[in-house]
């Protein structure tokens, strides 16, 4: 969605930082996310949004944020965030975020996981964006409905 959006905007895309990092190191260890990975997740995932920033862009479109790793970080090691990762996550925020509802179809790839568990994840998305007062708007339906709320939601936003 954050592609589909910077390409409609011509603003700069930011990747997640997490994706490619964990996908190498599947495909090069055969391991999964530790705690350990946290803090190098957290700080690639900068990386990649202060270049957006510095690339004179007006817009930028994130594909998750630190927010997020703080969330999955918690689901996973059993409450535990890197003690900057949370300070990074709660003292950055957005104009606006956009939390996809689990309507859609659950795919499978080598680093999804928890199919049974998407409420529940989501729920967790919901919750943090709410108790962080962050703006956030909701996207349901197909790829074509998503992205039309989206860019409605992003020109009222613009007005």
């Amino acid at each position: 969605m954050s592609k589909k959006l910077s390409e409609y905007y011509k603003g700069a895309f930011v990747p997640e930082f997490a994706r490619d990092y964990l996908q190498q190191k599947w495909e090069n260890k055969k391991q999964i996310c530790t705690p350990e990975d946290i803090l190098p997740i957290a700080q690639g995932q900068i990386e990649l949004e202060n270049n957006a920033v510095n690339s004179g862009n007006k817009m930028i479109f994130c594909d998750t944020d630190l927010l997020e790793t703080k969330v999955y970080s918690e689901a996973y090691f059993e409450g535990w965030c890197d003690l900057s990762v949370t300070k990074a996550a709660l003292g950055n925020s957005y104009d606006l975020y956009f939390l996809t509802y689990i309507d859609i179809p659950w795919e499978a790839d080598d680093l999804r996981d928890r199919p049974d568990q998407r409420q529940e994840m989501f729920d967790l998305f919901e919750q943090a964006l709410i108790e962080n007062d962050r703006r956030y708007v909701l996207l349901k339906g197909n790829i074509e409905q998503r992205l039309n709320t989206a860019i409605n939601q992003i020109n009222n936003l613009l007005l």
